[in-house]
C-alpha cells in the first residue's frame, strides 16, 4: 500500500507539501519559544521549502501532459525549473538568514530562553524530514524524477540541519556560552547555501542538456551485453533528460547488402534492446549508414563475402567511442 502511494509522484510531493507547512509552523513555534536565532534560519529555510514543493506540484501536473503540436518533446523539462527554483530559493534563504545571525553575534543579545523545549521539537523535526527525504529520493530514482529526488534532497539537508542546531542548543544548556548559537547560525547558512547552488547547477546542467554520464555508461553497458555482429559501428550516440523521459539519438552502421526491410529490423531489435532493459520512458531514434569498405577492417561478421580486407581489431564501445560522430575508420 506504502509502495502504490509513493510510486504517484503527486501523492509523494503533496504529501511533501503537507509536512513542509506542518513542519514550518513547528519551527517558528519552537523560535518564538526559545528566541535562538539558529532555529530561527532553520525556520526560514522551510519558508523556502513550502515555496518550492508547491511550485514542484505544478511542474509535476505540467511534466505529465501529452505531447502536443508546441511541446513535440514534451513538457519533462519543467522539471529542471523547479528543481533550479528550489535551488535558488535555498540560495536566497543561505544569504537573508545570515543577517539575523551576525547581528546577534555582532551585538550580543537577545538570550535563549526554554532550550529544552526547543531541543524536543527540532528532534521531531529531524525525524520527520529524515524520513520523507529518504523516502522521496529512493522513489525519485526509482521513478526518475528529478522533483522528488531535489525535494527529497532538501528535506535531508533539512534534517542535517536540524541535528547541527540540536547540538549546539544541547551545548548551550549545559555551558551557558549563548554565542554558540549565532555561530552555529551562521555555519547552517553557509552550509544551505552551498547545496542550493549544487541543487541549481544540476537544474542547470539538465537545461543545458549536459551530458549524464552514468546515465550514458548504463546504457552503453546494455548495448555491449546485446552486442550483435551485424551492428557494424555505432557512433553519434547521444542523451538527452527530458525530466522522467529519456530521449536518444543514434547512428548505427549495418552490412551495405541487407535489404531495406533487414535493415528496418536491426535498427528496431537495436531500439527493443534498449528499451526492455531500462526503467525510464524512452525515444529512440535510430539512424542507419551503410558499411563501407574501410569497416572491414573492425566488422566482427565472419562469414561475410563481401569483405575486402581482413580484420584487424574490435572497436570498443565506450562513453568516448560512441559519441564521436562519425565512423572509427581510423580509431
Amino acid at each position: 500500500m506504502i509502495e502504490g502511494f509513493f510510486t504517484n509522484k503527486k501523492n509523494a510531493i503533496g504529501l511533501s507539501f503537507v509536512l513542509a507547512v506542518f513542519i514550518m509552523s513547528l519551527k517558528f513555534y519552537a523560535y518564538f519559544l526559545t528566541n535562538s536565532k539558529a532555529i530561527l534560519t532553520d525556520a526560514a529555510e522551510s519558508i523556502v521549502n513550502i515555496i518550492a514543493t508547491a511550485f514542484a506540484m505544478y511542474s509535476l501536473f505540467l511534466a505529465e501532459k501529452p505531447k502536443d503540436h508546441d511541446h513535440p518533446y514534451g513538457h519533462g523539462k519543467i522539471e529542471f525549473f523547479s528543481s533550479g527554483l528550489e535551488g535558488f530559493l535555498i540560495i536566497l534563504a543561505g544569504v537573508f538568514t545570515l543577517i539575523p545571525a551576525l547581528n546577534t553575534l555582532i551585538q550580543g543579545n537577545a538570550e535563549i530562553q526554554n532550550i529544552s523545549n526547543g531541543i524536543i521539537i527540532t528532534v521531531a523535526v529531524v525525524l520527520l524530514n529524515g524520513l520523507l527525504g529518504y523516502v522521496l529520493i529512493k522513489y525519485g530514482k526509482k521513478l526518475n524524477s528529478i522533483i522528488l529526488e531535489a525535494d527529497g534532497k532538501h528535506l535531508l539537508l533539512d534534517a542535517i540541519s536540524s541535528v547541527v542546531l540540536v547540538s549546539g542548543l544541547i551545548l548551550v544548556q549545559f555551558t551557558g556560552i549563548q554565542i554558540i548559537d549565532p555561530i552555529i547560525a551562521i555555519f547552517l547558512a553557509i552550509y544551505i547555501f552551498y547545496n542550493g547552488i549544487q541543487i541549481l547547477r544540476k537544474a542547470v546542467s539538465g537545461l543545458m542538456d549536459e551530458t549524464d554520464f552514468d546515465l550514458l555508461n548504463k546504457l552503453i553497458k546494455i548495448i555491449n551485453e546485446n552486442r550483435k555482429n551485424e551492428w557494424v559501428d555505432v557512433h553519434n550516440f547521444r542523451v538527452k533528460k527530458y525530466g522522467a523521459d529519456i530521449h536518444i539519438d543514434s547512428h548505427i552502421t549495418l552490412p551495405f547488402y541487407l535489404s531495406l526491410k533487414e535493415s528496418h529490423d536491426e535498427v528496431s531489435h537495436f531500439e527493443e534492446i534498449i528499451r526492455k532493459n531500462t526503467h525510464h520512458n524512452l525515444e529512440v531514434f535510430v539512424h542507419s549508414d551503410p558499411c563501407m569498405p574501410e569497416c572491414c577492417a573492425y566488422c566482427r561478421m565472419k562469414d561475410c563475402n563481401k569483405r575486402t580486407s581482413e580484420f584487424k581489431r574490435e572497436i570498443i564501445w565506450n562513453a568516448e567511442t560512441l559519441v564521436t560522430n562519425q565512423k572509427h575508420f581510423d580509431y
